[in-house]
């Protein structure tokens, strides 16, 4: 069962899978007294790529898996969809995702998105170099953060 929290929600409860304390921030932002620490917040938002509500799974036991994906300059994701939130963080090269009808979108290297829930797209490697994307999959156990899935049909 998936519940529409709040982002700070769900990374707080992702911190706390993971063992750490995160005290929730106006803007989910890591709070620290450590002198030189600099930090960023590259992404804050409640809504997927396609707007959409972003929901934590509130099953038993959750999981949370930290991935890095590399595509070859113009090599494709394939179609598929994930049934668990997804943040992705570009780390080099480009991507452009193919939502279907709902369009195109373009990332490039220290971009961040929270990738769309249950709609069909396809990433492709757009830069001259190679794609590496940083994932974090926000999910349940036995779940999958991906599934293949057909290509939409025609307009």
């Amino acid at each position: 069962m998936y519940t529409a929290l709040p982002l700070s929600s769900a990374l707080l409860a992702g911190w706390i899978v993971l063992g750490s304390v995160m005290p929730v921030a106006a803007q989910s932002d890591l709070r620290t007294s450590e002198p030189g620490l600099e930090q960023r917040t590259i992404l804050s938002t409640g809504t997927t790529a396609t707007n959409e509500p972003i929901p934590y799974p509130l099953a038993e036991p959750a999981r949370v898996t930290v991935v890095e994906i590399t595509l070859q300059p113009g090599q494709e994701t394939g179609w598929l969809a994930h049934p668990v939130p997804i943040v992705g963080y570009i780390v080099t090269g480009g991507l452009t995702v193919d939502y279907g009808s709902k369009g195109e979108r373009t990332y490039h290297k220290g971009d961040a998105i929270v990738e769309a829930l249950n709609e069909p797209h396809n990433g492709r490697s757009t830069g001259p170099e190679p794609l590496k994307v940083l994932a974090v999959i926000i999910g349940v156990e036995g779940v999958p953060g991906s599934v293949t899935e057909s290509p939409p049909s025609g307009p």
